[in-house]
């Protein structure tokens, strides 16, 4: 089975080819030669997702999927939040977001945040919504050499470790992601 994943980032196809069964595939766009931009004009996580998945599948016929992850800090009023990946601004670089953050958090107690991740699929009229949020904090300072983004600074409840210092097997069965995608993959099962 194949299955279009509508994104450009290899760590993603990555962390989720790991989790799938081995009769699953997953295309991302750069295996499909996908070049155009996806303009994420949606106000909200879930509407992104949904932009992403919709306008892959205008162009191939074969089943696909997009997610869209956003970090939601409590002290910032849920930000940045869809904003995430530009969230020190347009280049998208996880090294000036992640700087910003600590930046904006500096001297505040409350730290507590989640990662939370949408995927939606679709297959012909069938669009499907799957969640993944996994709570957690914010740290005062990176921390590990492992994953990507904000991984560094997000510790997840209930673990002393930040998602950059866990192995990647055990932040998938935990992450706000691993968790998102385990909901899809028990769909395509069934």
């Amino acid at each position: 089975m194949k299955l279009i994943f509508a994104t450009h980032n290899p760590n993603k196809v990555n962390e989720i080819q790991a989790l799938l069964p081995e009769h699953i595939q997953i295309l991302s766009l750069n295996d499909l030669d996908y070049n155009k931009e996806i303009v994420e004009y949606g106000e909200t996580i879930e509407a992104n997702a949904k932009i992403k998945a919709e306008t892959i599948s205008e162009f191939y016929d074969l089943p696909c999927f997009a997610d869209d992850t956003g970090l939601e800090v409590d002290a910032l009023g849920g930000k940045p939040g869809v904003k995430s990946a530009r969230y020190a601004g347009e280049e998208k670089s996880d090294e000036a977001n992640k700087k910003k953050l600590l930046e904006n958090l500096e001297g505040v107690e409350n730290r507590s945040a989640r990662f939370k991740t949408v995927i939606v699929y679709i297959s012909g009229k069938d669009v499907k919504e799957f969640v993944g949020i996994c709570e957690g904090e914010i740290t005062t300072e990176p921390s590990g050499n492992g994953g990507f983004g904000y991984d560094p600074i997000f510790k997840p409840k209930g673990y002393s470790q930040t998602f950059a210092e866990m192995p990647a097997s055990e932040k998938n069965k935990i992450s706000h992601r691993g968790l998102a995608f385990q909901k899809l993959i028990e769909f395509l099962k069934a």
